[in-house]
């Protein structure tokens, strides 16, 4: 004769296999509708900046001001949501921040170069 065991009960608060499929349905397509809606932004702004290059802002560091504005707008969402920047952990932030500095110093140093050029001696002979 077999031992009768009762039914396993279930975990009430344990999703149901058609529900775990539904929220997977679910995430899926918000995922979807980010990306196409940060898609919908770049392409806008890509719009923008084609625009903003006819546009006379009436010197040319206020046109390169305006252009690397938007130029950052527009890599701070790839970066945040296509490469999934804005959910990432320090260890991953540390690097980037690392080289957010030094790349701010190159162009600091490109300001100073335009500004304070260093000129040869073939310069001197006019």
């Amino acid at each position: 004769m077999s031992e009768s065991h009762p039914p396993a009960t279930q975990d009430p608060h344990a999703p149901a296999a058609s529900d775990a499929h539904a929220d997977e349905h679910h995430d899926f397509w918000a995922h979807c509708r980010l990306y196409l809606w940060i898609g919908g932004i770049l392409f806008v702004f890509t719009v923008i900046t084609v625009w903003l290059s006819y546009w006379d802002f009436g010197t040319p560091k206020a046109n390169m001001l305006i252009a690397l504005a938007v130029a950052t707008f527009k890599v701070s969402l790839v970066g945040a949501v296509f490469m999934h920047l804005k959910g990432e952990v320090k260890t991953v932030w540390r690097p980037i921040w690392f080289t957010l500095f030094f790349v701010s110093g190159l162009f600091l140093l490109s300001v100073f170069a335009y500004y304070d050029p260093i000129f040869s001696s073939l310069h001197a002979h006019h």
